[in-house]
């Protein structure tokens, strides 16, 4: 296991400066940004999914950031729809590659998160990886996605009570760049299959 120390971080972001915690991984192993849920909702780089997805890539030697969206904690700005929320997580990568030019640049996302994310690489090709917890495919649409051919992981859990799961099978249905985990029994939150979501989120991962 390894030891973790998180620094306090801050972001030029579009709006304002972003708050985020920072720890540094292994000389050129990737370098990962992780997006937090709905901020509306209580959504912030500490909700606990977040967390895991986090720990589980600084375990295998990343360089991980987690960030907050304009407005949440200590981050300026305003809620703006998930379009500002997407410019915010187009910050934090940049950021990242600042820090790391020659390591990959990975991006994870939870619910929300991961439409913010994702709508952040969409245009980037510097981000050569990409993952997706419990996408919130029925909240905000994910079309952009069409065409992508980069290598993407989705997990999600047959049980969500906030994301149909039926809706995700939709959206990963015939996309041969998708790595898709469910798990099942998980709820939206993985309260009692944390295990099962961070084996499935790193299965397909060499780092």
């Amino acid at each position: 296991m390894k030891q973790h120390h998180h620094q306090k971080i801050e972001i030029t972001g579009p709006v304002g400066a972003l708050q985020g915690l920072y720890q540094e991984g292994e000389l050129n192993k990737p370098a990962v940004v992780v997006c937090h849920p709905h901020p509306q909702f209580g959504g912030t780089m500490r909700n606990k999914v977040v967390y895991w997805i986090a720990r589980a890539f600084e375990d295998a030697g990343c360089s991980v950031l987690r960030f907050n969206f304009r407005g949440v904690e200590q981050s300026e700005g305003v809620w703006d729809e998930g379009d500002g929320e997407a410019g915010d997580a187009a910050a934090a990568l940049d950021w990242m590659h600042t820090q790391h030019p020659n390591a990959p640049l990975w991006i994870a996302g939870f619910s929300f998160g991961s439409y913010a994310g994702l709508m952040a690489a969409r245009n980037d090709q510097r981000v050569s990886r990409l993952f997706a917890v419990a996408p919130a495919v029925n909240l905000w649409s994910f079309a952009f996605m069409l065409g992508e051919q980069r290598p993407v992981t989705v997990v999600a859990g047959t049980d969500d009570e906030i994301v149909p799961f039926e809706q995700v099978c939709l959206n990963v249905k015939g996309h041969s760049n998708i790595d898709f985990h469910s798990i099942e029994g998980a709820g939206h939150f993985f309260p009692e299959h944390k295990d099962q979501m961070i084996s499935a989120l790193m299965s397909s991962v060499k780092v």
